[in-house]
């Protein structure tokens, strides 16, 4: 009698979706500011830190956020056995963290499904 091997769970979770989706959201949500700004020659970090307290609220609130999250990403990519994972936050300073952070959080997903 014959046993068929088991097959290896796929690392395309529903989470790595919505990770994924979140990703692509991020992206494209502040990229299409990002080009309103560029083509306005707007002064984007005038814009962040000198358009009121609500502005300067949101843009702390956020950039505390993104550093811890760098943070999470080279501790947790580093104790998952990921490569690179400086590169998303690099990437981060130059797309956007809403677009890096969630496609950090899909690639952990995937590894924590399929193990180390």
């Amino acid at each position: 009698m014959s046993r068929t091997p088991p097959q290896p769970a796929s690392s395309w979770t529903t989470l790595t979706f919505v990770y994924l989706a979140l990703a692509i959201v991020g992206l494209i949500g502040t990229w299409t500011w990002n080009i309103q700004a560029i083509m306005q020659a707007s002064d984007f970090i005038g814009d962040w830190t000198m358009s009121g307290p609500a502005v300067s609220s949101l843009t702390t609130d956020l950039l505390v956020v993104a550093i811890a999250g760098s943070v999470f990403i080279i501790v947790e990519a580093r104790r998952l056995g990921m490569k690179a994972g400086w590169a998303y936050v690099v990437l981060g300073l130059v797309t956007a963290f809403a677009f890096t952070f969630p496609l950090f959080l899909a690639m952990r997903e995937r590894r924590l499904v399929l193990g180390r």
